[in-house]
């Protein structure tokens, strides 16, 4: 690591969810690793889903699969999103099952040589996003497909509102379970558990579940999950500036007295948003609030007393949950790590130890040699 910006992911604590949350569900187990296993590390946290019992690894789109089977993933595995019809071959030649979402898709495959696909049925029950909401559509799509030799292999829909309607979530089941009753057959996969809903929402029709989130220790209704993901830059700077002296960029900060000003090696450019201006970081036992705006690489924090060039800041982590600083930016978890840029180093550990590290942009240099 040449820049000490962080993001540390402690595989051991996303073994320990995958294990809680299959046992609270009691179905197979759908590792959903979208993404870039939502900027964590796909490969990685593949490899730490599937050793703790993961059945099936899902990802949004064919590159992402290719990426899981170029780093060695032999799993199942289930693209959720849209495919081309084009790629038909790359799809059967990697193993890799797809969504059938439309008859417009189905159409569109039927016309290349199809036999041997696997393809899950994806039934829109009120997202409204992709899938077939006419059953009798959806029933048609099941028989031209099997007649074109594809392999029927699952069913899935995605609730809406599984961490906040129960209500939501019962009608769109009931959506589901028409849908499933009408296609009359015995698919191996039926899913349509997210995170939440698979601990909390119980039903008699779907054998797996889907878990992101929850993969990393975050849960509307599982308490004892365990924080796998923490964010961590290092003084590199330290400075006493005098009273009305403005920071950074627009000068939209004035020190009222002589203050002592650290700067990181993070901006926004690493997915620190300039959002974050105002908001609060970890150094030492103490709450360091950043001041001025947040440049592309680089940002400036108000300590309380003097720190060494070296100090580790929490971002977020074990004294600023990933959860809490969502809700100060008024978004959700998922967003923050997914706009983490691929030039902070991902390093693994295990037992409080690094045992891997990963950084796209040095990689994508060392390959070009």
């Amino acid at each position: 690591m040449y820049r000490n910006t962080w993001l540390e992911v402690d595989l051991d604590a996303i073994e320990s969810n995958v294990r809680a949350t299959k046992a609270a569900a009691g179905k197979k187990y759908i590792a959903v690793l979208k993404a870039d296993a939502y900027g964590s590390g796909d490969i990685q946290v593949a490899r730490a889903a599937v050793h703790a019992g993961a059945d099936m690894i899902a990802v949004s789109s064919l590159d992402e699969a290719l990426m899981l089977r170029n780093e060695g993933c032999k799993e199942e595995m289930l693209i959720l999103g849209g495919t081309n019809p084009e790629d038909v071959p790359v799809l059967i030649a990697n193993n890799i099952s797809t969504a059938a979402y439309s008859c417009a898709w189905v159409k569109g495959i039927l016309q290349k040589n199809c036999k041997g696909l696997k393809v899950h049925l994806k039934v829109d029950t009120g997202m409204n996003r992709i899938g077939f909401k006419n059953l009798d559509e959806l029933k048609a799509a099941k028989q031209a497909l099997l007649d074109g030799g594809c392999s029927l292999t699952g069913i899935f829909t995605h609730f809406a509102c599984a961490d906040t309607s129960e209500e939501m979530t019962q009608k769109q089941f009931e959506r589901f379970a028409a849908a499933v009753k009408t296609c009359d057959y015995p698919f191996e996969w039926i899913h349509c558990d997210n995170s939440d809903a698979s601990v909390h929402f119980k039903d008699p029709l779907s054998n797996a579940c889907r878990v992101g989130i929850s993969l990393y220790g975050i849960s509307t209704y599982m308490k004892d999950l365990k924080p796998a993901l923490s964010l961590y830059s290092e003084i590199f700077m330290v400075k006493h500036v005098p009273a009305g002296e403005t920071i950074g960029y627009g000068a939209t900060y004035t020190t009222p007295k002589e203050e002592i000003i650290a700067t990181l090696p993070i901006g926004y450019a690493d997915g620190w948003i300039r959002a974050n201006q105002g908001r609060r970081v970890y150094v030492n036992g103490s709450l360091c609030e950043v001041v001025g705006r947040i440049c592309m690489d680089q940002c400036m924090i108000r300590l309380d007393h003097e720190e060494p060039i070296g100090t580790k800041v929490e971002i977020f982590g074990p004294h600023i949950p990933l959860e809490q600083m969502a809700a100060e930016l008024h978004t959700i978890s998922y967003e923050i790590i997914c706009l983490l840029s691929d030039r902070v180093t991902r390093i693994y550990t295990r037992s409080g130890k690094p045992v891997d590290e990963e950084n796209g942009r040095l990689r994508k240099s060392q390959l070009a040699d």
